[in-house]
């Protein structure tokens, strides 16, 4: 069964429950499997090495993981209207794969929360597809034909999907905000489906 690999950073928990919200999606396309993986944290100075398996959520991104997937989701918080750095150092070190083109043409989405309502989600989106261009992946959005894109409260663009956690980081995203991820991840595997061999 082919895989869509939705890769992600997630601190507080909010961009992990998109990314499974994300998975439901790619899993009601018939033929169509999510695989979840996460980026390790990073810190300017070490003290010790994290573990190889994260202790609780999804398992680290391999290499392999890249390689053998039909599609891509790639999640992260805000940082000032950019990705966070875990994400960025994990993209930053894809030298391999961009120079074998192991994402060429494989369908690509992003997604994102933030704290607050304006608090850069449609840069932060932008940022992550700049990468995904260098790879010669097929940028997928979300179309207006989803309704709750024109009616949404919280958070969800064109660019992909996205949560506000508001005030009191709340990582459970709104119906209309889990809508739309999961439409996200329904078109990203739909297309994939198309794209695949």
């Amino acid at each position: 069964m082919p895989d869509i690999l939705i890769l992600y950073y997630s601190r507080g928990g909010s961009v992990a429950k998109l990314a499974r919200q994300i998975a439901r999606g790619v899993g009601e396309v018939a033929g169509m499997h999510a695989r979840l993986r996460t980026v390790p944290p990073v810190a300017a100075v070490t003290q010790a090495a994290a573990p190889p398996v994260p202790e609780d959520g999804a398992p680290y991104v391999s290499a392999q993981d890249l390689a053998e997937c039909a599609g891509l989701a790639l999640g992260s918080p805000t940082r000032f209207g950019n990705m966070a750095a875990p994400l960025k150092h994990f993209i930053d070190g894809l030298g391999a794969e961009w120079t074998s083109g192991s994402l060429v043409g494989k369908p690509a989405a992003v997604f994102t929360s933030t704290a607050t309502q304006h608090g850069g989600q449609e840069s932060t989106l932008l940022s992550m597809m700049l990468p995904l261009l260098h790879h010669g992946c097929v940028l997928v959005g979300i179309p207006y034909t989803e309704a709750a894109l024109s009616t949404t409260r919280g958070g969800g663009t064109p660019y992909g999907a996205s949560h506000v956690s508001g005030p009191r980081d709340e990582p459970q995203p709104s119906e209309e905000e889990a809508a739309l991820a999961r439409a996200l991840g329904r078109r990203l595997a739909q297309i994939a489906a198309r794209l695949s061999p």
